[in-house]
Order: structure tokens, then sequence, then C-alpha cells
């Protein structure tokens, strides 16, 4: 073998090594995440399994606010789209 084959050959082997390590290192975050997730679920189980059960509350029905919307006047009906076309058409406008 030659150098650059030797040097080709080791490059590959480290290559190879790193996405061994860095594959065994986001399995072990990964397994960490999980551990932990299973851990605060446990304890907000048992928090909730503690603590007494809890009454419904009753719901808060709307009431009619008084907002600008409600003192106006009714709209007047708003022309159809075939007489808005014709208006635009008219002024100037292209469509």
């Amino acid at each position: 073998m030659t150098n650059d084959d030797q040097d080709r050959t080791d490059k590959a082997a480290r290559a190879a090594e790193d996405a061994r390590s860095a594959l065994a290192e986001r399995e072990a975050a990964a397994k960490a995440t999980l551990d932990n997730m299973a851990r605060l679920r446990a304890l907000r189980l048992a928090r909730e399994a503690a603590e007494p059960q809890r009454a419904p509350t009753a719901r808060k029905t709307r009431t009619a606010k008084t907002t600008s919307k409600a003192t106006r006047k009714p709209a007047e009906k708003t022309p159809a789209l075939s007489d808005w076309l014709a208006s635009q058409q008219s002024g100037g406008r292209r469509i």
C-alpha cells in the first residue's frame, strides 16, 4: 500500500469511529430525555392523585357588551358584486 492508500484508510476509519461515537451520544441524550419525561410524568400523576378533586366550575355566560358596533345603526345593504364591478369600470379602473 502506498501512503495515499493508507491515509485514505485511516481517514475512513476515523470517520466511521466519529459516526459511531456521535450515534452513541445521540442515543444517550434521547434516553436521558425519555427518562426525564417519565420521571416528570410520575411526579405529576402523584401530585394530581394527592390533590382533592375539584368541583367543576360553572361556565360564565356571555353578556351583551355595549360596544361601538352594537350602538351603530344597521349598515345599509352592500351593493351586489356586479354593481360594484360596473362602478369600478365606469370609474376608469381596469378589471
